[in-house]
């Protein structure tokens, strides 16, 4: 599985942001448990991790949710375009958008690590990738002890224990 980690923090601090290295780790991570029920991956898998500012986070937010101001996590599945080659479209996953500032202000509020939180989030945005939600009580379920498993398996706590 490759990830293109895209930094879009122009006039935000990176301070806190973890490294491209910690993120391939959690993504990693999350395909080593979830792949056998869900999707089969190769090296050529591919999806993109952006990492963004207030404002961008809350556009995105409101243009695909309908929903005011920034969120901490946001899942794009890929969704090919008619007539693009049926190999191009199985290796791409899709994105995860992360807004750092709620994510660090979350970790400070929620008392975590800030770097157990942002594993938190990209585990959590990358189950999405998968096909994973948490709107139904009994997918919510599932999803968040798949959540849990992996970030044990990564040694950082419970995130819902908290």
């Amino acid at each position: 599985m490759q990830v293109d980690v895209q930094m879009a923090l122009e006039n935000a601090p990176q301070q806190g942001v973890p490294d491209v290295g910690h993120i391939q780790t959690w993504v990693d991570a999350v395909m080593q448990q979830a792949e056998a029920s869900r999707l089969t991956t190769t090296a050529e898998t591919q999806m993109t991790v952006r990492i963004v500012d207030v404002n961008e986070m809350t556009e995105l937010n409101q243009q695909y949710r309908q929903k005011t101001g920034p969120t901490n996590v946001l899942s794009f599945p890929f969704e090919s375009p008619p007539g693009m080659p049926i190999d191009r479209t199985e290796r791409e996953l899709g994105d995860v958008v992360v807004c750092a500032a709620v994510v660090m202000q979350e970790a400070a509020e929620q008392r975590k690590t800030l770097t157990a939180h942002w594993a938190h989030m990209i585990v959590h945005g990358t189950l999405h990738l998968l096909g994973y939600d948490h709107i139904q009580d009994n997918d919510a379920q599932k999803m968040e002890s798949l959540e849990i498993v992996v970030l044990a398996g990564l040694g950082y706590a419970n995130p819902y224990s908290v």
